[in-house]
């Protein structure tokens, strides 16, 4: 097998006939595969499975029914179940053109690269094909964002954020990727220190459906640019202090409506308590849910640790109040501060570690029995 073509998948299913067809074209002799990674909830996995029937070449579905680290995950273990020592990546839409799949084998034979980058951001390439001028603009800002984070791991690569590249699985070690969302380039060059080489290609308008890029993967890959950086607490951090923004915005605007500030103060936790729960069950430890147990026992645990971090927050806050005259939003925020820690300490190592599995003892191995010998037979 030269080649494993990976196709992450979300209801795409008006896509794949043709996906596949110039694909085909597109490979002419060469030996290779197709991997759908399929994530969807439509009737996209049949429409695969149709297809695969008629297919001339190996078509593979994988179907999940439950979607862990999104389009990043589902590539992961798409690689896992190549064939090939190299693997292509390329979304179903068709907004990676099939037809380039040879110039990235072309440049991957010449032996002296890990991995090939389809940019459109070098001579030759465009992004016209983004849905318009806002996401293009995004795209660019989050590029020079993720470059100026990773100046050494991804120097020479101008598209790091492309979902189309051929890496080889060898040069990667694919069990400590810790995928998010869509950006699964990104998660492997920051990971290690890899030989990149690039090719042109202009990023075509999709073929059919709607674009899956929403506000929810932009805050997935912020979270996992933090944490491939800074690690999970500086992402933590990132979720605390949006969620201490919050707190004091809803304290002061409470308090000018008139409310006492310890009333304030109390409701103002109780909100930012469930928000922050969320943001982080969903971005910081997703990683972490399938092996800690069920949500709302997680946030059992959670809400009632933060409840009774404020029952000691808040008195604390008081006496900096009335004792040391300190403006009241301030004392708030300084307490919150101190608490940080605590909260990180307890999340990590009880909220989402994971539920201890109590194996059988083994059972005794059978005693060895001395072979019977036949009469004659030398032993």
């Amino acid at each position: 097998m030269d080649l494993s073509i990976i196709v992450p998948t979300f209801n795409e299913g008006p896509n794949v006939g043709e996906l596949l067809r110039r694909i085909g074209e597109a490979m002419g002799d060469r030996r290779f595969e197709v991997i759908f990674a399929d994530d969807s909830t439509d009737d996209t996995p049949a429409i695969i499975a149709a297809a695969a029937a008629k297919a001339p070449y190996p078509v593979r579905l994988l179907h999940r029914e439950e979607a862990t680290a999104g389009l990043g995950g589902a590539v992961v273990e798409g690689v896992h179940l190549a064939a090939a020592r190299w693997c292509l990546v390329m979304d179903g839409d068709l907004q990676h053109p099939p037809e380039d799949i040879p110039r990235l084998l072309d440049r991957a034979a010449q032996g002296d690269v890990d991995v090939v980058v389809a940019s459109r951001y070098i001579a030759g390439g465009d992004s016209n094909g983004l849905a318009d001028a806002t996401r293009s603009t995004v795209s660019r800002a989050s590029t020079l964002l993720t470059k100026s984070m990773f100046p050494r791991k991804l120097h020479g690569c101008s598209d790091p954020m492309t979902g189309f590249f051929l890496v080889d699985r060898e040069a990667v070690d694919v069990d400590a990727l810790r995928p998010r969302g869509f950006k699964i380039l990104l998660e492997i060059l920051a990971r290690r220190q890899l030989r990149v080489a690039e090719v042109p290609f202009q990023f075509a308008s999709r073929h059919a459906g709607e674009s899956k890029a929403s506000i929810r993967q932009g805050l997935r890959f912020l979270t996992q640019l933090a944490m491939l950086r800074f690690g999970r607490m500086s992402a933590f951090a990132l979720v605390g202090g949006a969620g201490a923004v919050v707190n004091l915005v809803i304290m002061w605007g409470l308090i000018r409506l008139g409310v006492d500030y310890v009333v304030a103060a109390i409701i103002a936790s109780e909100l930012t308590i469930i928000g922050n729960f969320l943001l982080l069950e969903f971005l910081v430890f997703a990683d972490m849910r399938a092996e800690s147990g069920r949500m709302w026992h997680r946030f059992l645990k959670s809400f009632a640790f933060n409840n009774v971090e404020a029952i000691i927050r808040i008195p604390v806050m008081w006496v900096l109040v009335e004792s040391a005259h300190i403006p009241s939003v301030l004392a708030a925020g300084l307490t919150l501060i101190a608490a940080f820690v605590l909260r990180f300490v307890f999340h990590a190592l009880v909220v989402y570690a994971p539920k201890r599995v109590i194996k059988p003892p083994p059972e005794p191995a059978p005693a060895p029995s001395r072979p019977t010998l036949n009469v004659g037979q030398e032993e």
